[in-house]
């Protein structure tokens, strides 16, 4: 069954366009190295809840909106692999310096698939 890497990013809307150039560049990355899919969700319809939601677990700010991403791969060992690879790919060397993000509020895990339809 496939693995998974999500992420749920906060990005300053001023930001959006850099943001989006610099995804475009590390999909296109991923992919060549092997990634099945590389999705990047803006949102939509994502309201602050009453104990925890989207916005809340990035601490958003009044001049942001929140990403949904992931991943998808063969397996864990492909993932492993494969982002080792993109970590040390040196087309993407200085997308690293001036992100267009507050990395710290952003998180991010591997997940197993459970169910798949």
């Amino acid at each position: 069954m496939p693995y998974v890497d999500g992420f749920v990013t906060p990005v300053k809307k001023s930001r959006i366009d850099e943001y989006h150039a610099m995804v475009e560049r590390f999909g296109a990355v991923w992919r060549e190295h092997g990634a099945l899919e590389f999705r990047e969700c803006i949102a939509d319809d994502v309201q602050p809840g009453k104990l925890t939601s989207f916005p809340q677990a990035v601490q958003l700010q009044d001049d942001e909106t929140v990403f949904l991403a992931w991943i998808v791969f063969e397996s864990r060992a492909a993932r492993d692999a494969i982002n080792e690879k993109v970590m040390n790919d040196p087309r993407l060397a200085n997308d690293f310096e001036d992100l267009p993000f507050d990395g710290a509020r952003m998180f991010f895990g591997g997940f197993e698939t459970f169910v798949s339809l």
